[in-house]
């Protein structure tokens, strides 16, 4: 069996890895952590690592130890940021790299994917819960609603001036909480998704165009799209309403006013471990980015839990039917949020070829 090129294994590594020389200067940069780190191998190389990124452990301490004592030293539980994203915990991996004893091998490995993965299983777990009593007590509140409506129609009849005012109050505020039950039973009552295989793009220019003429009619909405990706394997009507959801949300977050910027490309790291323990592929990412205040920090972590909201008067159920439309597309959705630039950011896999 022939090895592979120290080249190819270079580049075929999951986690983001860079070599550190003896002034603490990058020398080389892996695609990964290209990714991971959204800067260029151009923009890293020959510049000192704790200058460019701000990360929680002393650096220049840790490798002077590894170069000391020519052994590997292991870092947990780091916040590390460019500063353009939030804070993400990661554990740091540095070693001695061969004979040279300057050069310094960093291994990044993110604890991001799989807590979030273990809170999205959680979380789509509570939301089914938390929709089958959504769905009952809306169909159980409307009967008596209509009859409260309809009783204050009647007195009307007989009222003028002030008890006009108050009977024409409870009608309206009658029919806004019929309307929101229906939001309600309408989010527990999304079919099954018709799995067919969908060219991402096309969805993507359905959601733009429609958000152009509407919430979004006063947005920059820029694209950014590989357009080598391959399709996935979905349903064409819900995946828009996915990002129509995400491009109303990043607009309402921005005022209307700003910049949404819609990004495609493709990343093979990212694997999804079902409940039989067998490991899906999600190759296929899509970004909704905006420059809005970012998300309170107070609801991020619960984002995606139905009845969750940062607006006045929200429903907290738009992100919501989003998670829950992605999961029955064994795909994943996280976000990423800092005040001026907030990342959505779902995974989808690749349509088998015989589909």
């Amino acid at each position: 069996m022939t090895l592979p090129a120290p080249g190819i294994i270079w580049a075929s590594l999951p986690l983001p890895a860079l070599m550190i020389d003896g002034t603490d200067r990058v020398i080389e940069i892996n695609p990964a952590a290209e990714l991971f780190l959204n800067l260029s191998a151009r923009a890293l190389k020959g510049q000192v690592l704790g200058e460019r990124l701000a990360i929680a452990a002393p650096l220049e301490e840790i490798f002077a130890r590894v170069r000391k004592n020519r052994s590997a030293l292991f870092v947990n539980d780091v916040d590390l940021t460019t500063g353009e994203r939030a804070p993400v915990q990661c554990n740091l991996q540095a070693a001695p790299l061969g004979d040279d004893p300057q050069t310094v091998l960093l291994l990044i490995s993110p604890r991001e994917i799989a807590d979030r993965l273990g809170r999205a299983s959680q979380v789509k777990s509570a939301a089914r819960s938390a929709i089958g009593m959504a769905e009952m007590l809306a169909h159980e509140i409307k009967n008596p609603l209509a009859g409260i409506a309809g009783a204050a129609q009647l007195l009307s009849m007989n009222l003028s001036g002030d008890d006009l005012e108050l009977t024409d109050l409870i009608v309206d505020e009658t029919r806004r909480v019929v309307k929101l039950l229906e939001q309600v039973e309408q989010f527990g009552n999304v079919r099954p998704p018709e799995m067919k295989p969908v060219n991402i793009h096309d969805v993507l220019d359905r959601a733009r165009k429609s958000a152009a003429v509407g919430f979004g009619a006063h947005m920059l909405i820029v694209e950014d799209y590989d357009p080598s990706l391959p399709p996935t394997l979905g349903d064409a009507d819900q995946l828009t309403q996915v990002f129509l959801n995400l491009l109303k949300n990043a607009a309402e977050a921005a005022k209307g006013q700003g910049t949404i910027r819609l990004r495609s490309f493709y990343d093979y790291s990212l694997r999804l471990r079902g409940p039989d323990g067998h490991g899906q592929r999600l190759p296929l990412q899509i970004e909704v980015i905006d420059d809005g205040p970012g998300i309170p920090p107070d609801i991020a972590g619960a984002l995606f839990e139905p009845f969750v909201s940062g607006r006045e008067n929200g429903t907290g159920l738009g992100l919501a039917l989003v998670s829950k439309i992605i999961s029955e597309h064994n795909g994943w959705i996280n976000v990423d949020s800092v005040p001026g630039r907030t990342v959505f950011r779902v995974s989808l896999p690749v349509a088998p070829k015989e589909v």
